[in-house]
């Protein structure tokens, strides 16, 4: 028997504008010591339909309008508020998808792991800290005590993942719920999350539910995936089944979005644009008399009209040493030549003007946009402030570049929040290009973006490339983004630069231990083409 089946699952939201039907007639199990993966894009309804089994969605508006849910033979679907509390936690736990934001950051670690334990009765003060010392070291957290006394903003967030993962198994549940525990994280950093949640699988013998829009991670560690799209259950199958022999379009869609590094090579990039010689960017602080370097060092080159792509796990310096070739952030030492011209030398007045030949697209478009703008202030704002048209130009040239990125014209009055993730981060994409520069830093630009958002990205980028004439620096942890994207590849490790070259050539014959280990955690049984 199924440790969970969930029969005809229906959920829809109740609002002043009408009804959504959120999930339609949706149908899975979850066996013992097994991991059933759930796959959609955002909106697919694969989150609310398992925060519906413990009763996490709110109602109103929210509605569950049929199906059952039977865990170990009861319907969580018709259990009382005190049932489920009964149930959340001990018997059923989760991981939710953003430990920063999960994790009571006035709590030091330690009490928020003990609360359930205490919560439920399962233990006293003593046994419940003496269980979450002996979790966090199964987990990976290198000294336990020390994190039993910190706070969440003292961790990574791989090692935040760990406490989540140390909190949901803590009362030693029999189902896990796993809410897209891997999103945004270094590719070596979500390599370890997988294998520690499959290890804890099989070592405790549960069951797990794995949410995500990753085929290629789900594929490493799931025994079932589920495809929904648009609220209904469109294929599910074993892992083999649905890589090899998928039947429904939509999965066929899904698998052919993922990044399969088809890269051409720049012939035409001989021109240099940007000199980076010994640059050094530190960070100073009053608790310690060392510096953080952040850059260290680093020299290289990036050549006119090609896509450099920029790779390490987070604190390698990747953002930084972007954000300092623009002089957003204040360089310690070292050289940076844009077209002939230095930087550092730059004043003010002239700063100004050289950035309207480069530009940035940030990570987050949601915290990078302003949320009291429409998308045609937005857009208007760097045209104006750079003097690219006239007032009466405005209109057309906006226009134009809604046309650029794919946005309708309809849209132009409204705000960032009426924009999916993907649409928005086409906004921040036209307003980058509204000065028409030279060149462009694209930080993480499709990180956490569905895989066929992110796919749409690219191509746009990629043809927006062509059409301008852009040069880029694509900084990214994903790299098989980079290596479908980027003419060449420079990898920094710790604010060094371990290695560049032609994309190929890294990837195919890497030279350095780091960068190997980085290909080598890249997940997926469909591993990318040469």
């Amino acid at each position: 028997m199924s440790l969970l089946r969930v029969e005809n699952l229906s959920i829809s939201f109740v609002t002043r504008n009408g009804t959504t039907q959120a999930v339609d007639q949706v149908s899975f199990a979850v066996d013992n010591n097994s991991i059933t993966a759930i796959i959609g894009e955002s909106g697919s309804g694969k989150s609310v339909s398992c925060y519906a089994l413990l009763g996490l969605i709110p109602q109103p508006p929210g509605r569950i309008d049929g199906g059952t849910a039977l865990f170990e033979g009861d319907d969580l679907l018709a259990m009382s508020e005190s049932e489920l509390r009964g149930i959340r936690g001990s018997d059923i736990a989760m991981i939710f998808q953003d430990p920063m934001t999960c994790l009571n950051p006035y709590m030091r670690i330690g009490e928020q792991l003990i609360e359930p334990l205490l919560v439920h009765g399962a233990a006293d003060r003593s046994d419940a800290e003496a269980r979450a010392m002996a979790l966090l070291d199964e987990v990976g957290i290198q000294d336990p005590t020390a994190a039993m006394r910190a706070f969440p903003f003292e961790f990574s967030g791989g090692m935040r993942q760990r406490v989540m993962i140390a909190m949901a198994l803590i009362t030693e549940p029999k189902l896990l719920i796993a809410d897209e525990p891997t999103t945004a994280l270094d590719v070596t950093i979500q390599a370890q999350i997988l294998k520690l949640i499959k290890e804890l699988q099989e070592k405790r013998d549960i069951g797990v539910l794995f949410i995500s829009h990753d085929l290629a991670v789900v594929s490493d560690i799931a025994d079932h995936i589920v495809v929904m799209e648009k609220g209904q259950v469109v294929e599910q199958g074993s892992p083999t089944a649905i890589f090899d022999n998928a039947q429904h379009e939509y999965t066929q869609k899904l698998l052919s979005a993922i990044p399969t590094g088809q890269a051409a090579a720049n012939d035409d990039a001989a021109d240099t644009l940007i000199e980076v010689n010994n640059l050094k960017t530190y960070f100073y602080s009053e608790s310690s008399p060392e510096p953080i370097k952040a850059v260290d060092d680093v020299s290289l080159t990036i050549n006119r009209g090609e896509v450099l792509g920029l790779v390490g796990e987070s604190g390698s310096g990747k953002s930084t040493f972007g954000r300092s070739l623009l002089r957003l952030t204040p360089i310690t030492d070292g050289a940076i030549s844009f077209d002939g011209v230095d930087m550092r030398g730059l004043e003010k007045n002239n700063l100004k003007n050289m950035r309207r030949r480069m530009q940035m697209i940030f990570q987050d478009p949601y915290a990078s946009l302003n949320p009291r703008m429409t998308v045609y202030d937005t857009l208007a704002e760097p045209l104006l402030l750079h003097k690219v048209v006239s007032k009466a130009d405005l209109d057309a040239a906006i226009r134009a570049l809604m046309d650029d990125v794919g946005l309708a014209r309809a849209f132009a009055k409204k705000y960032p929040h009426e924009f999916s993730g993907g649409q928005r981060q086409r906004i921040a994409i036209g307003r980058a290009l509204a000065t028409k520069p030279e060149f462009i830093v694209a930080d993480e630009p499709v990180s956490a973006l569905d895989v066929t958002i992110q796919a749409q990205i690219l191509d746009l980028l990629k043809a927006l490339k062509d059409e301008y004439g852009l040069t880029m620096l694509f900084v990214s942890h994903d790299l098989a983004v980079i290596q479908q994207i980027a003419d060449r590849v420079a990898v920094l490790y710790r604010g060094e630069l371990e290695e560049v070259g032609p994309t190929a050539q890294v990837f195919d014959t890497p030279t350095r231990d780091y960068t190997k280990r980085l290909l080598a955690a890249i997940p997926g049984t469909i591993r990318l083409a040469s």
